[in-house]
């Protein structure tokens, strides 16, 4: 099996309001997929009808090979789900909560009690099992969640939130945790707002807005698209200006004003580089601002400069080009790459000026 989720034009509709929008969506198997959109963009419609807990509007999905609308119960038995807010029982203990899930699947007293064991020690909770829910840590928590949502051997596994409130040092232990179940052939979709986290355990993610799917790639992808894609209207706009500016045939007011948005467009979408050089003066200064690509320099004392730069092909191979070529002596070089958080913010944001212009 190829794909571990498939949906195929999967609508979801309240009246006249559409929660989500003809999704086309492929979750390979065996991978660490991240779902992710703004509060009220569709995902966790989406969940829902994924998991069986409410159906389509129109559409449908398959999810570990079955049906969502045909094959409900089979679906169910693939999944497992670890909701943001816990819902365990408070005044049952790890290994009763556990042992609860377990009959609610029908399983066999022999690999209930083997499957809950290996578990424990898996997420490393055997030493509280006989401890009651409410008396438990965040984090401890999480993880009796955790094996109750895998008692049933589920292929996919659901997350939402799941480090939501948990210390640096608990995170980290639920990271490894959410490895290694993959590792073991389960199929995680995790659903967050910590973009770091996305960024480090995901193999794909799928950014949904207004309902429907406005990003999908690897994590390096997504971020690599701002750079290949972001402003490049914008470049070209600006490079037109340049040309003009050259030629000296422009004298009218109007493009004064129009050179100033053009810059400050580039500028606000500009990559950043900052360069070390131990012998910077004047004249590279001068020299480098000679640079077409080179929007601002920001002097240090130390020596450092930062650049903003307009987002074209060569922009840093100019820089280091001319800095060189001066006799320039490098001693470090940094750049600012586009985040996860970047990708996030301009893909929804670009979306919701679209609705709110009636697009």
């Amino acid at each position: 099996m190829k794909y571990a989720i498939e949906t195929f034009d999967l609508t979801k509709r309240y009246g006249n309001f559409v929660a989500v929008d003809a999704l086309d969506l492929k979750v390979k198997n065996k991978s660490i997929f991240g779902f992710l959109g703004p509060n009220g963009a569709g995902k966790t419609t989406t969940i829902k009808m994924l998991t069986c807990l409410i159906p389509p509007t129109s559409g449908t999905a398959q999810v570990s090979g079955f049906d969502i609308i045909k094959s409900p119960d089979e679906v169910r038995q693939k999944i497992g789900m670890v909701p943001q807010l816990v819902s365990l029982y408070g005044d049952l203990t790890a290994r009763e909560n556990a042992e609860l899930c377990a009959d609610y699947y029908g399983m066999p007293r022999d690999l209930k009690e083997q499957r809950i064991n290996e578990l424990m020690e898996l997420v490393d909770i055997k030493y509280a099992e006989n401890k009651l829910i409410r008396q438990m840590s965040g984090g401890q928590r999480q993880k009796v969640s955790v094996v109750a949502s895998l008692v049933h051997q589920p292929d996919i596994l659901f997350l939402d939130e799941p480090t939501i409130g948990l210390d640096p040092t608990t995170k980290s232990v639920l990271w490894e945790l959410i490895d290694e179940l993959n590792q073991k052939g389960h199929t995680i979709i995790l659903c967050s707002h910590d973009m770091y986290e996305v960024d480090m355990l995901c193999d794909h993610i799928g950014i949904i807005n207004l309902g429907k799917l406005a990003a999908f790639d690897t994590p390096q992808g997504l971020k690599d698209s701002i750079l290949t894609k972001n402003d490049n209207k914008a470049s070209n706009v600006g490079e037109i200006v340049r040309e003009l500016e050259e030629s000296e045939i422009i004298s009218h007011p109007s493009f004064s004003r129009l050179k100033t948005i053009v810059n400050k467009s580039e500028i606000d979408n500009a990559r950043e580089m900052s360069l070390m050089i131990s012998n910077s003066d004047s004249e590279l200064i001068k020299r480098l601002y000679q640079i077409p690509s080179v929007l601002e320099i920001e002097t240090h004392p130390s020596g450092r400069l930062t650049f903003k730069l307009a987002n074209t092909e060569n922009a840093v191979t100019q820089v280091i080009s001319v800095v060189m070529e001066t006799g320039g002596n490098i001693t470090s070089i940094s750049t600012k790459d586009p985040s996860l958080e970047d990708v996030f913010t301009k893909v929804t944001a670009k979306k919701v000026k679209k609705e709110e212009a009636g697009e």
